[in-house]
């Protein structure tokens, strides 16, 4: 199974992409399926004119990330809080691939105070729905974000192991489910 975690930070220094690295790290770890990592930053995204149905409708600098979109098996979402929603750039992203049917999707948001990015939490439970994809029903909300990873990507708080461990294991448990059928 192919799963992709979209770091959805444009900012260079984004707090949530530490998570994003620590997750594929872990993920690696726990299973057998291919963990990839597409970083909003890393693409060229204009604002969104035509929905690529297909990586062969993909204009030729984006090709790469369209044949991994349309690969993908299940998606990670993670995403800071912005003005009481998730990133723009993480938006435009999935505008441009929007049928994502019977594909699982976890959602994972964080800030640096104590809210954890709830806001931006319940506006993607109301995007998935609408990409046809569906949401594993636990999300990874972290506050205190830049004290909980390094910015290499490492968990620096023991204590919020379990949280990440029932996130992973629910996410996966329905991304299996779901490849099953």
């Amino acid at each position: 199974m192919n799963i992709e975690i979209i770091s959805g930070s444009p900012r260079s220094q984004s707090l949530t992409h530490r998570v994003a690295v620590f997750l594929q790290k872990e993920l690696a770890s726990k299973t057998s399926h291919n963990i990839g990592l597409i970083d909003v930053r890393e693409w060229k995204m204009p604002l969104l004119e035509n929905v690529i149905g297909s990586p062969d409708q993909a204009p030729a600098h984006l090709q790469p990330l369209a044949n991994r979109m349309f690969a993908a098996n299940a998606f990670i979402l993670v995403t800071p809080e912005y003005n009481g929603s998730y990133s723009a750039a993480l938006q435009n992203l999935l505008d441009h691939f929007p049928k994502q049917s019977r594909k699982a999707f976890g959602l994972v948001t964080g800030s640096p105070g104590g809210l954890a990015g709830s806001r931006a939490s319940q506006q993607l439970l109301l995007l998935v729905p609408a990409l046809f994809g569906i949401a594993a029903p636990n999300m990874l909300l972290i506050p205190f974000l830049d004290q909980k990873f390094s910015p290499e990507g490492t968990l620096t708080d023991p204590g919020f192991q379990k949280s990440v461990d029932t996130f992973t294991n629910e996410f996966i448990w329905l991304a299996e489910a779901l490849q099953a059928k």
